[in-house]
Formats: structure tokens, C-alpha cells, sequence
């Protein structure tokens, strides 16, 4: 029984688990109680495992073949293992709801990196935070007010180990706030072949404030955010070369960590190297990916701030306050200029990329100004388009379906098209059995929510999904445009509809809160009762079960300010359909016979928000009267939707490859690191 847990704790200590199923059913049937209320987590489970079951013979040659699967798994190379080293670093990673060091969907894209680049043999190392507060967890007042509270986590409880030296005591590096020393420590995490080191302030030696620097993701402090971004980017180039890391590619995802170019220049000028020549060794080896399409939601300090926090770091460079300073300025002469973290990403960098076409073309023109000498094509930033790790995102229920009939659908694009050959009833049995699982888990969701909402969810009507952050700009309350309109589609009993909202605010975001407070005042109007559920406390689990069961996932963020989105991209797998504003990824994977878009392809950005508004809720009620409902309900006399299926043909054979991590990484490997890597093996 001792090789058992033993092989159990090496399953339970790498991520690799949270993407095969066959290992999460061993640690639910070590206790089914512990499992479920502690998010799928093995390494707790184990504290409370059934010592019958671990003395059953059965369930332990089980053990064994699942442990010899990761052993396999992780000592065979990948198509990429003998490329170079890359850094990948970034302010939050979404790797599983039992480990919540993420906020959003730039964490989510993070963590599906990690787990792609594993899948494929990148040697590949991530730099975070180890955000002991996690991501928030959302309950609700009788108003319907959202309140946020953040369980601490317990790193006994989690599957990470402190970094430690030959003598057993922690490996630290130091950073400077201003004249504050901060010791920083490391927790190195296993993602399958990927290794993470979480960055941690919390421990004897740092005074009782700076212990909580890296407690709580996205700060509305400025003085606490760019203490985060300095240890991120400072603290873990220094950690990376106090382990013996010198990475051929640093990868910045994002802003928030682009003080790593800083601590490299400063490794350069300390050899004695020139200033140009530092510069341009620091460019050769990093690569910066821009997410955001809007300017204000650039991370950006007030020179006073920067002055007092970077000052002494300054001098440790050997350079003035000012050239600092400039390097985060598109207008070096202007003294009041913000720093502005993309703008020191897009200039220490030698390669910068978007996450979709259009996020490349809105960045282009973001940042024109940058390069006065080229035209607006001619902007540096090309593009990447996000991708999901498919073993995440599928649903256990789906994988008997695809294996069967998909056989190598997490390889490659061809796999996909075995769909053309796969029975209409096949397909539609493959749909419903998804949404009625997703129906069960739901039902279980609302039974344990704060505010009750005295309902259930049909698991025979056309659903539609909408989950994702509750911020202004996602409009989330677009499908209330038109109160009636919208009651007059969900009232038809031969033809019901319901939809599911999930999602969270900013704990700071005023505004997002007030529309989900507003959400709920909709749900009940007593003609929408039964047909609008809020599904709280949205994280990893919840959003896996809406996009395995949903018919229809619904997105209308204000173009074009979703910079890509992946939510969208995760049911086409389960043969789901997306209605969606061609925003983000949609305008590539649009082809007008595998989803519906709201708006013409070429239709322009208003600029009256409310104009906007109004055409959009138009166009989307028009979509919903005339093709989607209609289109769902049309049986034949098999009772079978041979439209729907068609088109859910279309979404399957061309979207879940084109989209997944798999292609997103291969594509940085083979156009990116790979160039990087030559041009730093080179030098």
C-alpha cells in the first residue's frame, strides 16, 4: 500500500492530473465527499483517503497504470524539446479552480500555455506570483449586491514545494522599494514537463506589510501594484539566475512584468557592456505580447511614484532617474508622461505580437505613435491568436464520444474532420447527453447559492450560455435591450429558451457589480421567472460546465475591445455554436456556416455607444426571432434538427484545432522562440 501513496502523491503533486480524467477519478473514489468539496483537489483528498480503498487490488493496479502514463507522459520529448529555453512570465495563471492564482481570462490563457507547452516538449519555465488570497469568492447580499471574500490558501493543501538550498533552508533574492529591502522566496510547481516558481513575500525576514505584497492579485494601489510588478519582473529574473536558469527566450505576457528587461540591462551593464549594446542583447532575447485594445488599460505609474520606488534601482544600473523613466515614455521629453509598462515591453523587446488579427491591427494603431518613420502596417507587432488546451476544457462526458469517433483529436486539424462521417443521430445524441450533464451540475450549483433563485434548468431547451468578467465594455445585459422582445423569446412554450449568466466583477469595479445587481432585478420580472439563471462564484469548474452543455454561447463584448476571448472557443468541442460580435477571435473563425455572428464582418466601431448598442440588440434579436430558434426546433420526422446538426458540423470540423493551445504554441515555437532562440544561441 506504501507504493500506492506513494505513487499517488507524485500524481496528486503534478497538474498533469487536472487534464486526465482517469487520474481525478482515482482521488474522488479515495473519498467522494472530500473531492467534491474541495474543488477536485488530490493532495487533499489523499489527507482523507479510505484506507479500503487503497487496499483494494483492483483500484491499485489502477494507481499503477495511471502513474506509469505520467511517467511516460513526462519522459517522452515532445516536437519542440529540443528547442530553446523559454521564460514565460506573467502576473496570474489559471491552471485549476483548486489552485486559484488567477483572475481572468489573461490567467486561463496563461495556464493553457503552461499545459500546451508541455504537451508539446517546449522547455519552458513560468514566472507568477503566489497569491495566497487567490481569486476571489462571489456571493451575494438580498439585493443581489455582489460581496467578495478571499480564502486564504493553504500551501499545505496545494501541490507546491518551497525552493530550498542544498542546506534545506529557502533560496531568497532581494529587490529594492525605493530604500526598502524585500526578500522574495519561491513555491515550484509541476504543470506536466513545465515547471512554475511562484514568487512569495510572506515570511519571516520582510517587514509585516511588505508580507502581504503578494497576497492579493490586481491591487487598486498603485504603490502596491508596482511593488508586485518589480518583484514579478525584478525578483524573478533574479530568482531564475539564483537557480542556475539562463533561459534563451524571455516571453513577457503582458505588461505587468516588463521590469524584467530592467534586471537584464542591468546584468548587461554590469559586464561592462555598453549602454546601446546592452540594450540591443536585452531585445535579442524578449519577446512581449500586448493584450489590451484599450490605451487606458495600459498599466501605467505617475513619475513621482516611479521616481521613489526605482530611484536607487537606478543607481544600481548606473543610469539616471530619467533614462529610466524614458523607457516607458513614447514622448521621452515630456516630464509629466506616465511610465507606462507596454511602452518599456514594445521597446526592450525585439518581437511584440496581439492575441487575433484584429487585436494586431488595433495595437498597430494603439501604438503609432511610437514610430513616427513607418506607416501604421508597418508597426512591429504581428499577432498569435490565443488557443485553449483542449484536455482542460473537454468534458469527461465528451471524451468517450470523441475517442470513438475523433481518434487524435487533440493532435491535429485533419483528426477533425472524421466529424463529415459521423451519423446526424449520433451527433445529436452526443449534444443532448452534454447539455443534460451540464443541467445535473447546474441543478446542484443553485441548491447552494446565496441567493436562491426557485428555479431549474430544462435539460431539453435551447440554452445559451454567457460567461466571463462583468466588466462595462463585455455588455452583458445587451439580450435586456428589449425587455419585450426578450419576453416574447423565452415565453414560447413549444419552443423554450433559456439562458445562464456567470461571472464576476472586479471587487473594485462599481460598475460591474451594478450589472450583475441589475441582472438579478431581471430575473425577476415574473415573465422572465424560470428562463434567466445567475450561476455565482464562476471559476474554472462552473465555466467547464457551461461550455460542455450550452446549444449557444453568447458574446457581444463593444468592438473591438475583446483582444481575443477563448471562452467561445471552448464548445465548439462539445458541439456547441457561437453567436457572437465579430470581435477577438470570431472574424477568423467565422466562416457563415459553423456559428452566427451579430453584425456584418465589415461592420464599423460607432462611435456613440448607444447607437451601437441599439443596432447590436437589434441585430441579436433578429438572429435569435429568425435563425437560431427557429433552426433548433425544426425536426424532422426522426425528431432530429438536420440544419442545427449541419452547422454543428461545420463548427466542429474547423474550430477546436485551429483554436487550441496546441496550434497557439506550435505557432510561438516554430515563428518566435525559434527565432528568438537562434539569434541568442548565435550571439
Amino acid at each position: 500500500m506504501s507504493e500506492t501513496v506513494a505513487q499517488l502523491k507524485e500524481i496528486a503533486n503534478n497538474l498533469w492530473w487536472s487534464w486526465n480524467p482517469e487520474a481525478q477519478e482515482l482521488f474522488r473514489e479515495l473519498n467522494p465527499g472530500a473531492f467534491e468539496s474541495s474543488k477536485s483537489n488530490p493532495v487533499l483528498t489523499l489527507k482523507y483517503a479510505n484506507e479500503d480503498i487503497l487496499e483494494d487490488v483492483a483500484f491499485r493496479q489502477r494507481v499503477s497504470d495511471v502513474h506509469a502514463r505520467l511517467t511516460h507522459y513526462l519522459e517522452t520529448p515532445g516536437k519542440f524539446s529540443d528547442g530553446p529555453q523559454t521564460a514565460y512570465f506573467c502576473m496570474e495563471f489559471g491552471l485549476h479552480e483548486s489552485l486559484p492564482l488567477y483572475s481572468g481570462g489573461l490567467g486561463i490563457l496563461a495556464g493553457d500555455h503552461t499545459k500546451g507547452a508541455s504537451d508539446l516538449g517546449v522547455p519552458f519555465v513560468a514566472i507568477g506570483l503566489f497569491l495566497r488570497d487567490g481569486y476571489l469568492r462571489q456571493f451575494f447580499d438580498g439585493t443581489g449586491y455582489q460581496q467578495d471574500e478571499y480564502p486564504a490558501l493553504d500551501t499545505t493543501r496545494v501541490p507546491v514545494e518551497l525552493v530550498t538550498d542544498s542546506s534545506g533552508l529557502p533560496v531568497t533574492v532581494e529587490v529594492l522599494f525605493g530604500s526598502d529591502v524585500i526578500k522574495i522566496q519561491a513555491w515550484k510547481l509541476l504543470v506536466g514537463k513545465s515547471i512554475m516558481y511562484l514568487l512569495d513575500t510572506d515570511f519571516d525576514g520582510n517587514e509585516f506589510d511588505d508580507r502581504f505584497i503578494t497576497h492579493r492579485l490586481y491591487s487598486g494601489a498603485r504603490r502596491t501594484r508596482i511593488k508586485q510588478e518589480i518583484i514579478l519582473g525584478i525578483g524573478g529574473m533574479r530568482m531564475l539566475r539564483k537557480l542556475g536558469i539562463d533561459p534563451d527566450v524571455v516571453h513577457l505576457n503582458e505588461g505587468h512584468c516588463a521590469f524584467a528587461c530592467y534586471e537584464m540591462l542591468r546584468e548587461n551593464l554590469r559586464q561592462g557592456i555598453d549602454l546601446n549594446s546592452a540594450e540591443e542583447n536585452v531585445r535579442e532575447c524578449t519577446v512581449f505580447t500586448t493584450h489590451t485594445p484599450v490605451k487606458a488599460g495600459h498599466d501605467r505609474f505617475a513619475p513621482e511614484l516611479f521616481v521613489e520606488m526605482m530611484e536607487p534601482y537606478a543607481g544600481e544600473l548606473g543610469l539616471s532617474i530619467n533614462q529610466l523613466l524614458s523607457y516607458g515614455r513614447v514622448n521621452t521629453d515630456d516630464d509629466a508622461e506616465s511610465f507606462t509598462m507596454t511602452v518599456l515591453g514594445l521597446k526592450l523587446s525585439c518581437m511584440a505580437n496581439g492575441v487575433s488579427r484584429l487585436n494586431g491591427e488595433v495595437a498597430r494603431d494603439q501604438w503609432k505613435e511610437m514610430y513616427p518613420d513607418r506607416s501604421v502596417d508597418e508597426v512591429p507587432i504581428s499577432h498569435v491568436t490565443n488557443g485553449i488546451h483542449l484536455p482542460t476544457w473537454t468534458s469527461a462526458q465528451a471524451r468517450p464520444f470523441l475517442e470513438k469517433f475523433v481518434p487524435g483529436w487533440q493532435e491535429s486539424a485533419e483528426a477533425w474532420m472524421a466529424i463529415n462521417e459521423i451519423p446526424d443521430g449520433e451527433l445529436w445524441a452526443y449534444r443532448s447527453r452534454l447539455r443534460h450533464a451540464m443541467t445535473d451540475r447546474l441543478e446542484l450549483y443553485l441548491r447552494k447559492q446565496s441567493l436562491p433563485q426557485n428555479r431549474s434548468i430544462d435539460p431539453k431547451a435551447l440554452t445559451i450560455g454567457f460567461a466571463r468578467r462583468f466588466a462595462t465594455y463585455k455588455r452583458a445585459l445587451l439580450l435586456f435591450h428589449d425587455i419585450d422582445r426578450l419576453i416574447n423569446l423565452v415565453s414560447n412554450s413549444d419552443r423554450p429558451l433559456q439562458v445562464v449568466f456567470a461571472g464576476k466583477a472586479h471587487p473594485a469595479d462599481e460598475s460591474g457589480k451594478a450589472l450583475i445587481q441589475q441582472l438579478f432585478e431581471f430575473t425577476r420580472i415574473p415573465e422572465l421567472h424560470g428562463r434567466i439563471a445567475f450561476i455565482e462564484n464562476y471559476d474554472m469548474s462552473v465555466g467547464r460546465a457551461l461550455v460542455s452543455g450550452c446549444d449557444v454561447w453568447l458574446n457581444n463584448p463593444r468592438r473591438p475591445y475583446e483582444a481575443s476571448g477563448t471562452s467561445g472557443q471552448k464548445v465548439a468541442v462539445h458541439g456547441g455554436l457561437n453567436l457572437s460580435i465579430l470581435d477577438g477571435w470570431w472574424p477568423e473563425g467565422y466562416n457563415g456556416s459553423n456559428g452566427w455572428s451579430i453584425g456584418d464582418k465589415d461592420s464599423a466601431e460607432y462611435m456613440d455607444p448607444d447607437q451601437q448598442d441599439n443596432e447590436d440588440a437589434n441585430y441579436l434579436y433578429s438572429t435569435l426571432e429568425n435563425k437560431v430558434i427557429p433552426m433548433f426546433y425544426s425536426r424532422d420526422e426522426a425528431d432530429l434538427p438536420r440544419e442545427w446538426i449541419s452547422m454543428m458540423r461545420s463548427a466542429m470540423s474547423t474550430l477546436p484545432y485551429q483554436f487550441s493551445a496546441r496550434r497557439m504554441v506550435s505557432d510561438y515555437a516554430q515563428s518566435i522562440y525559434g527565432a528568438v532562440g537562434k539569434k541568442t544561441v548565435s550571439s
